[in-house]
């Protein structure tokens, strides 16, 4: 637990014997989706994340993590990514730029203390970086929207070796494989656990209810499906970020590889004994589900957490997110996200206007029984059948 100023058995501080800064139980892990599994409140995160992007920064707020140390450039000025700002934003300390001795260093589970950019583990100096503030990070942040041309230079070049080397599986769908879940003239909702996911799904439950779509999730959507009270009827991706619950939970599952064939994600199906379906390709799994909708006749296609605009598309932090762009530019208007859906699509009767209907019909028929003489004359018997039950009540006990 993150514990400020936290007095440790041992350590030497100031009189009173309570040291500054944050003392807490450090978690490390390069690879910062696979921390925020095992990350508990108040602990200190030690990453090696160039370009923190906005969906890892969230889960690690949403973790409660105490404290962010990275190895590497939060910010590398590539174009403006965001996640650095809501880590500083949610008032967790954010170091920058840190010892990269950090991961031989320190052990996963030891207790560290940082302080205005420096760790201690037992009171040695075991490495240091820049603490960031609001105000270095604007200052980056202006920077990198500056240099935002030459990545728009390199999205295109990317985008045309894709074209190149994707083209028979873009245009005409060559390489999709079969599957046995139904989806022709269907509903298809596709699932990304990426910007408000939980959000989307939420205000997509009267779409979920009268529509029924087949669920796909990518990866941890699968996960993020079954939080919501779904069973994703399939899952896309090469596993590396989805429980094992989900993998169990009976879905249809398709196995993103490598064009080459591999695919590092089988091995984990079969330990499961699940069988798979495999879909070799170089974009990204979120590409494949959709490719996979379009070619196996869904009528539409609704996203969710998925990414749309050129900045996001830069901030998966990978060449490939090229084929994020093209993929929307195939499936076109059959596609559409899931903000779109929850502005035009609104259940038909709200709660509230039904429980006002009830109300209204049920005042409307007690005005009418009272004020018309059939409706007195029933009232009277009724009254009379009452007042029969009562006597015979009474009687029971008399």
């Amino acid at each position: 637990m993150k514990v400020p100023g936290s007095r440790l058995p041992g350590l030497r501080g100031r009189k009173d014997g309570v040291l500054p800064g944050v003392t807490a139980v450090a978690r490390i892990d390069r690879r910062t989706k696979r921390l925020t599994k095992r990350l508990q409140p108040g602990e200190i995160a030690i990453i090696d994340h160039v370009d923190v992007d906005r969906v890892s920064a969230e889960a690690l707020v949403a973790c409660g993590v105490g404290a962010v140390v990275n190895v590497a450039a939060g910010i590398s000025g590539r174009y403006p990514n965001m996640g650095p700002q809501i880590l500083v934003e949610a008032g967790v300390p954010f170091v920058d730029n840190a010892s990269p001795e950090l991961f031989e260093r320190v052990r996963d589970g030891d207790v560290v203390r940082l302080q205005d950019g420096v760790l201690y583990l037992e009171e040695e100096l075991v490495g240091k970086g820049d603490q960031q503030s609001p105000e270095a990070l604007e200052a980056a942040m202006a920077e990198a929207r500056a240099g935002l041309s030459v990545q728009i230079e390199a999205f295109a070049v990317n985008t045309m070796e894709y074209v190149r080397g994707e083209g028979r599986l873009l245009i005409d769908g060559v390489g999709v494989p079969e599957i046995r879940t139904p989806m022709e003239d269907r509903h298809v909702l596709i699932v990304v656990r990426g910007y408000h996911y939980k959000e989307d799904i939420a205000t997509l439950r009267p779409y979920i209810r009268e529509y029924r779509p087949v669920l796909v999730g990518v990866d941890g959507g699968a996960d993020a499906l079954i939080e919501a009270g779904y069973l994703p009827d399939i899952i896309v991706g090469d596993f590396d970020s989805v429980s094992t619950k989900a993998l169990t939970c009976g879905a249809e599952l398709i196995v993103h590889a490598y064009r080459d064939g591999r695919a590092p994600g089988l091995e984990r199906v079969h330990q499961l004994g699940r069988d798979a379906v495999i879909f070799p390709s170089t974009g990204t799994s979120e590409d494949i589900a959709m490719l996979l909708a379009d070619d196996k006749g869904a009528e539409l296609i609704v996203a969710v957490g998925t990414h749309w605009t050129l900045e996001e598309f830069l901030d998966k932090g990978r060449a490939g997110m090229a084929s994020t762009f093209l993929t929307r530019l195939r499936i076109g208007s059959k596609l559409i996200d899931a903000k779109g859906v929850s502005r035009l699509y609104r259940s038909r009767i709200s709660t509230g206007q039904l429980l006002l209907l009830v109300v209204t019909a049920a005042v409307t028929m007690a005005v009418a029984i009272y004020a018309s003489p059939v409706g007195k004359t029933w009232l009277n018997g009724l009254q009379d059948v009452w007042n029969a039950f009562i006597f015979w009540v009474v009687g029971l006990f008399s």
